[in-house]
């Protein structure tokens, strides 16, 4: 049985879309909601502030920064409940990164899947702080044998018909990668 280290805090396609099927409702409700980066945006080193892509799968949680708690459970030796000014006390790091949606390119795949009908503008460049993920990860103790660490957000929706948490996981072995963090800031470009 795998073992999981599990971080409280993408959605699949439903559907295949037919070889002359347009563009759904479905699809034009979701691109009514997120938005892309403009191309020309790229020549920044860092995305400037509100031409970041958004993509929001379920309906966005509210966070009270008083009343959120980090939890680190499941295939560890001791679990960890973090309050904001717990996390913000521990050493931090700040990372330049790129992210690119995964689903960056799926409006021309062929069957299309009916989802947010990105072509490349699912990208941006920011400057994150936070709490090294293997800090973290050191002192919840993983157990031997754990193989992955599956993190779960606020975010909640019906996905098919099925009630589900946003959630995605990590190999441990990435999970401790320097670069990793557990990130409560962001800087964007000016």
């Amino acid at each position: 049985m795998t073992q999981h280290a599990s971080i409280s805090a993408a959605s699949a396609p439903a559907r295949v879309a037919g070889p002359e099927e347009g563009v759904s409702q479905e699809e034009l409700a979701l691109a009514a909601r997120n938005h892309g980066l403009p191309l020309e945006a790229l020549r920044y080193d860092v995305t400037p502030p509100g031409l970041h892509y958004t993509l929001t799968h379920y309906d966005i949680p509210f966070a009270d920064e008083h009343d959120w708690r980090l939890q680190v459970t499941g295939a560890v030796r001791q679990p960890l409940t973090l309050d904001m000014p717990q996390l913000r006390e521990r050493a931090a790091r700040t990372v330049r990164v790129t992210f690119e949606c995964a689903g960056n390119g799926r409006a021309r795949l062929r069957p299309r899947p009916v989802s947010q009908p990105w072509l490349v503008e699912a990208v941006g460049t920011a400057d994150w702080t936070g709490v090294p993920l293997a800090d973290l990860l050191r002192e919840a103790g993983l157990a031997e044998g754990a193989r992955t660490v599956a993190f779960t957000g606020a975010d909640h929706g019906a996905e098919r018909g099925v009630e589900q948490d946003y959630a995605r996981g990590l190999d441990v072995a990435d999970a401790l990668g320097e670069d990793v963090l557990l990130a409560y800031d962001v800087r964007t470009g000016k």
